[in-house]
């Protein structure tokens, strides 16, 4: 680990709890605690907490940063309401998604959390709009509690937290302190996103971490997590050639925006969503117990070739493996056998409908 690696404000809290720290996006990060399977195990069942200060999180201000940032994304802002929150993508010229990102609306300005690995793609990209000011926050930690058991344990420290639906977000005081706290996250369990004065982070963090139904969890567990909630990681299942449509993420694109167009890559993806992608992103549920990595190339059951796992693994709820990928529309049917290619072996597979396991957020 290099001197050029950041650290996120709760590290030395990381250490003292015994986590196994890895350079990620440029960061030291937890990957794992007493174990990624308790960890998840710990999220599906009760709540856990994930340190995401790596992530990027900006405010936009500006006449009608709205307007500004539509430009550059599908989805629909200038009527998102006011404290409500929408997941969307940057897209390119071609299509492609460039990031994917949470934008809320805060009022008077634009509460925006990007990924940590496209920051330094993202804000420029931003601070270049018209009439927009950007302010990216530096001194602000941002934590998940995520889990079933995560409302009861924030709401008797932040009452507002209970009244909270999901893809909303207000500020509010938590232990004497101003935070902005979203119902979101990205496990696919009910849960909470909190932006933390760092100077109070590790305070709060101890004191959510004190409730007998919370443990911390590394990035391990958020990645089997976000794998079985069929949750598209960026860089995995999308990137700057894949488009939204052929993603499943046309829900995300309103239909106002669907008509209109206006932003970046419109032609192609309007065109998709009348016509229909070439390949679709599905789940993949192989037979027995050997995981199908990312670049796995899944054949059809006479060998022609389909496409490729995007992202797989262990899916410990599910009690095997489970994995992402694109595959040619017509054979993206559920329920359509297909050949994984793992290790020059032909291993039997089946697609299946995401996600692996219900998505439990309070509507």
């Amino acid at each position: 680990m290099t001197d050029a690696v950041r650290k996120t404000p709760l590290y030395d809290l990381h250490l003292e709890l015994g986590a196994k720290m890895v350079d990620f996006a440029g960061w030291s990060m937890p990957i794992q605690y007493a174990g990624i399977m308790a960890e998840h195990a710990q999220c599906r069942e009760k709540a856990a907490l994930f340190d995401v200060s790596h992530m990027g999180q900006v405010t936009l201000h500006g006449t009608n940063p709205a307007a500004a940032l539509e430009t550059l994304v599908p989805a629909a802002l200038q009527t998102l309401p006011e404290g409500k929150a929408r997941y969307t993508q940057f897209t390119n010229d071609a299509g492609g998604i460039l990031d994917d990102l949470i934008v809320s609306n805060a009022g008077d300005h634009l509460f925006v959390v990007v990924n940590a690995s496209m920051r330094d793609q993202d804000l420029p990209l931003m601070a270049a709009l018209d009439g927009v000011e950007l302010t990216e926050i530096t001194d602000h930690a941002l934590i998940a509690l995520q889990g079933p058991k995560a409302q009861s344990i924030l709401a008797p420290l932040c009452p507002v937290a209970a009244d909270l639906k999901f893809m909303e977000t207000t500020t509010a005081t938590l232990l004497d302190t101003p935070v902005r706290i979203s119902r979101l996250g990205y496990t696919g369990e009910d849960g909470y996103e909190i932006s933390i004065p760092e100077d109070k982070a590790v305070e709060i963090t101890r004191t959510l971490l004190a409730h007998d139904d919370c443990a911390p969890a590394g990035l391990g567990a958020r990645d089997s997590l976000r794998l079985e909630a069929g949750l598209c990681l960026y860089g995995n299942d999308i990137n700057a050639d894949t488009s939204p449509v052929e993603a499943g993420l046309t829900w995300s694109i309103q239909k106002s925006r669907r008509t209109g167009g206006g932003f970046p890559g419109a032609a192609r993806i309007q065109s998709e969503i009348t016509d229909g992608p070439a390949r679709k992103l599905v789940g993949i549920k192989p037979e027995g117990r050997a995981p199908a990595r990312q670049g796995v190339e899944i054949q059809s059951t006479s060998g022609d070739p389909l496409g490729q796992i995007t992202s797989g693994g262990f899916g410990p709820t599910v009690g095997g493996p489970v994995a992402m990928g694109y595959v040619a529309s017509p054979h993206s049917t559920p329920g359509t056998a297909v050949n994984l290619i793992i290790r020059g072996k032909a291993q039997p597979a089946t697609i299946v409908a995401l996600p692996f396991v219900p998505q439990n957020y309070k509507r």
